[in-house]
């Protein structure tokens, strides 16, 4: 793929349950965990789903008029980093603040970083990391924005800034 073609599973408009206020958000194709008791297992096949131009992506938010922010979910975001990088930085651009699901660790995503740069690149376009796989056993109903215990909200900044995690619950 390139940076200007993101694989989509799906995009949901003015979504208040995948971050703060009402969201864009844009579910990818593709993704390599295969948690049990994922809620989205249609987007585990890289072949599925549609091609979608991130440009267009970013007008339909634009054309949104309460929305605060966009969320990159899944599928595995990471897997296409270099496009949900650019639908971030547009995003920024555009006064939006940037939520991203993954199935990696923070950690993981650092020590990857050397050999695939562009998850430090979009890591840089995410505000708020939520990370870690999904595990039904630590599955609560009760998390905001997490579908389980061992899954974390990451301040990316401020992470990045002071080289150790810093986690918002608040968010």
């Amino acid at each position: 793929m390139s940076k200007d073609i993101i694989r989509l599973s799906g995009v949901i408009k003015n979504s208040i349950v995948d971050g703060p206020g009402f969201r864009l958000t844009v579910f990818c194709q593709g993704c390599p965990h295969h948690c049990e008791g994922c809620h989205n297992e249609k987007t585990w096949d890289f072949d599925g789903g549609f091609d979608g131009k991130v440009e267009k992506i970013i007008n339909v938010a634009k054309s949104l008029p309460l929305l605060q922010g966009l969320t990159f979910s899944g599928g595995e975001p990471f897997c296409q980093a270099e496009a949900f990088a650019e639908l971030g930085r547009l995003a920024h651009e555009n006064g939006y603040n940037v939520v991203t699901y993954t199935g990696y660790t923070y950690e993981k995503l650092l020590e990857g970083a050397d050999k695939h740069p562009e998850w430090m690149d979009l890591l840089k376009q995410t505000d708020y990391l939520i990370d870690g796989r999904f595990i039904l056993e630590e599955k609560s109903l009760m998390l905001k924005f997490r579908g389980s215990r061992n899954q974390r909200i990451i301040d990316v900044k401020k992470s990045l800034e002071s080289n150790q995690i810093v986690e918002n619950y608040d968010i």
